[in-house]
């Protein structure tokens, strides 16, 4: 048998005008901003409600991880907010590691909720704020700490 290649040809933009402008637009005048909102605070409510699955925690872990990323790609976008975002990366985190040793049961603690609560907000603001790019270049971030094995690792 012949060996494969390893040559894979790159996507095309058919129309790189309409690229840019798409990327310079803003999230929050797009229904896909309203559409992640709901999908985030819906896993939180029912985090909050004490009937948490797995999905909704990785929503919400993932929420808080792009608030983290979007701050470090535009730092217009909350730099200032960085200690409360961690300290509720800390919340979650510790919430997650405590729901999988009580066999996948999620309840938060008063003072994890708070913290918590303020990083989604944070999160809110930011989609009110950020382009598509920085949505994107946020995205390629956490992927990429994911990939290098940067990300605290819950299980």
């Amino acid at each position: 048998m012949r060996k494969r290649s390893r040559y894979r040809p790159k996507g095309v933009i058919v129309d790189t005008m309409g690229w840019i402008k798409q990327g310079m637009q803003r999230i929050d005048g797009m229904d896909v901003g309203l559409d992640l909102k709901i999908k985030n605070h819906a896993a939180l409510a029912s985090i909050t409600q004490g009937r948490a699955t797995r999905d909704d925690m990785d929503i919400v872990i993932g929420a808080l991880n792009m608030t983290e990323a979007l701050v470090r790609i535009n730092p217009e976008l909350g730099a200032d907010w960085s200690a409360e975002i961690k300290a509720g990366q800390d919340a979650l985190y510790a919430l997650a590691k405590r729901g999988l040793a009580n066999g996948g049961r999620f309840i938060f603690k008063a003072d994890e909720m708070r913290a918590v609560n303020l990083a989604m907000e944070i999160h809110d603001a930011q989609l009110e704020r950020g382009t598509v790019r920085d949505i994107e270049l946020a995205l390629d971030t956490v992927q990429f700490e994911i990939k290098n094995k940067r990300a605290r690792v819950i299980a």
